[in-house]
C-alpha cells in the first residue's frame, strides 16, 4: 500500500520546460502538484454539475460520488492508469424519461445501479478473456471516431452557452489560449483554471453573476444521499447505456496510451470495472453515474502532466467542495459565457484526440472503407442524430458507436465476400 501512494519527483520538482512530460507514476511538487489538481477540478465542473442540474439530482451528491469514483478507480488500477470520473451524459435521456414517468429520482437511481453493475460485469469479462478482440473488434479507425464525436458531439452545447455571453466567453477562451502561449513552465499549463479565473472576473464586472444563493448556502453540510427504489420497468431504458459506457472507457484508455506511449490494453478491464462500480454505488447513494472524463484529458493534453497524484489531489478537492453547500452555490454562479468560451477549446481537444489516433496509427484514407466510415459517423456525432426506441432515446455518440461497428465490420465482410482485394478494405 505504501508503494501504490509514492511518486517519483519529477526532475527537482520545481521546474517544466516546454513539452516536457511528467509520467504517471512521477509527481511535481505536492503545491504544483495540488494546483494541477485544481485545474482538473475545474475543468470537469461545468459538465459534472451540468448533469444533475439538467436530471433533478442533487449537485453536491452528485460531485461527492464523483471524487469516490476517481479514487476507487485510481486504486483498482494500481494508480498506473490517469483519469477523472465525471457525470455520464449518458444517463441524461434515460433519467429524463424517468422522471418524466413520475417514477422519482430514486427508482433512476436503481437503473443506474444496475447499469453499473453491466458495466462491472463486462470489465470482469474483458480483465480474463483479455482485451485483443476489442482491438479487433475496435480498430483504430474506429476507435478515433468513437474519441472524436465525444467530443465534437459537444460543440451545440458550447454554441449555446457561448451566444448566452459572447463578450464574456471571447474574454474566457482569449485568456486560456494566451496564457498558455504567454507564459512557460506550470503557470502556462495552468491556462485553463487561470482562464477561467479571468473570464468569471470579467462577468462579475460586467453584472453577469448573482451571488444571491451563495449568500444563504451553509458553509458545511453533508450531501443528500438517498436510497434507489427497485423497479425493472424502466430497467430497457439504462441498460443501452453500457454501450456508451463501455465505448467511453475504451476510447478513454487509448487516448491516454496515445498521449503517455504506454500500453494500456490490459487494463481496459480494470477501467471497466473500476466505472462500473463506481457507477453502482453512486446509483446506489443518490449520485449521477460516472465514466471517464474527456475534459480531463484536455487537460492532460495541454499540460503534458500525467501524473495519478494530480487525480487524487482533484479527488480530495471535489471530496471537500463536495461538504461545502456554500461552494457548491459559488460554482453554480459561473456564467455560460466562461463555460462556453473554456469549452470550445476543450471539447475541441478531446476531438482532436480522436483525430490524432489516426494520424499516429496511419490510418490511411485513401481506402473507401476508412474514409466511409469516417466521414459518415463524424456526422452522426456532430450533428447528433437522435432517435428513440420504447421510450429510450439515443443520441449522437450512442448512435454513432453503433454505426461505426456495424458499418465497418459489415462493409469489411461484404467486401471480402464478394471479392474485393483484402487490402482495400482493411
Amino acid at each position: 500500500m505504501r508503494n501504490l501512494f509514492t511518486w517519483k519527483l519529477h526532475g527537482d520538482g520545481r521546474t517544466l520546460r516546454p513539452g516536457e512530460v511528467v509520467e504517471p507514476d512521477e509527481r511535481l511538487t505536492w503545491g504544483r502538484t495540488a494546483g494541477i489538481g485544481a485545474q482538473h477540478v475545474i475543468a470537469m465542473f461545468g459538465a459534472t454539475f451540468l448533469v444533475p442540474i439538467l436530471t433533478g439530482f442533487d449537485p453536491s451528491t452528485t460531485l461527492f460520488f464523483t471524487a469516490m469514483s476517481t479514487a476507487l478507480f485510481l486504486l483498482i488500477n494500481k494508480n498506473m492508469l490517469p483519469s477523472y470520473l465525471g457525470s455520464s451524459f449518458g444517463f441524461i435521456a434515460p433519467i429524463t424519461a424517468v422522471t418524466a414517468a413520475h417514477k422519482g429520482i430514486a427508482a433512476a437511481g436503481f437503473g443506474i445501479m444496475v447499469t453499473g453493475l453491466l458495466l462491472a460485469l463486462v470489465g470482469i469479462l474483458v480483465h480474463y478473456a483479455g482485451a485483443k478482440w476489442i482491438d479487433i473488434i475496435m480498430p483504430p479507425i474506429v476507435n478515433g471516431a468513437i474519441v472524436a464525436i465525444i467530443g465534437f458531439n459537444l460543440a451545440p452545447t458550447v454554441w449555446t452557452n457561448f451566444q448566452k455571453a459572447p463578450d464574456t466567453a471571447l474574454v474566457t477562451l482569449v485568456a486560456v489560449l494566451l496564457i498558455a502561449m504567454l507564459f512557460k513552465g506550470l503557470l502556462g499549463r495552468l491556462n485553463i483554471l487561470l482562464g477561467v479565473l479571468v473570464g468569471y472576473l470579467y462577468a462579475c464586472i460586467r453584472g453577469q453573476v448573482d451571488f444571491k444563493a451563495v449568500g444563504q448556502a451553509a458553509w458545511v453540510g453533508l450531501p443528500n444521499f438517498h436510497m434507489p427504489h427497485m423497479d425493472f420497468s424502466i430497467l430497457p431504458m439504462f441498460i443501452p447505456v453500457v454501450l456508451v459506457l463501455v465505448a467511453e472507457n475504451v476510447g478513454h484508455v487509448k487516448s491516454v496510451a496515445q498521449m503517455t506511449g504506454r500500453n494500456y490494453d490490459d487494463q481496459i478491464g480494470t477501467a471497466l470495472l473500476a466505472d462500473g462500480i463506481g457507477t453502482a454505488i453512486a446509483g446506489f447513494g443518490g449520485g449521477s453515474g460516472t465514466t471517464t472524463y474527456g475534459e480531463n484529458i484536455g487537460v492532460m493534453a495541454s499540460t503534458k502532466v500525467y501524473s495519478t497524484a494530480a487525480y487524487w489531489c482533484a479527488a480530495v478537492f471535489a471530496l471537500i467542495l463536495s461538504l461545502c453547500p456554500k461552494f457548491g452555490a459559488v460554482i453554480n454562479t459561473i456564467p455560460s459565457g466562461v463555460l462556453g468560451g473554456v469549452t470550445t477549446l476543450l471539447y475541441g481537444m478531446i476531438g482532436m484526440i480522436g483525430v490524432r489516433i489516426w494520424v499516429d496509427n496511419k490510418v490511411d484514407f485513401d481506402k473507401p472503407l476508412n474514409v466511409m466510415t469516417a466521414a459518415v459517423v463524424m456526422i452522426i456525432g456532430i450533428a447528433n442524430f437522435t432517435f428513440a426506441v420504447s421510450g429510450v432515446q439515443f443520441n449522437g455518440i450512442a448512435i454513432g458507436t453503433v454505426v461505426v461497428l456495424v458499418m465497418y465490420h459489415g462493409l469489411k465482410s461484404i467486401g471480402k465476400a464478394t471479392g474485393v482485394v483484402e487490402k482495400d478494405v482493411k
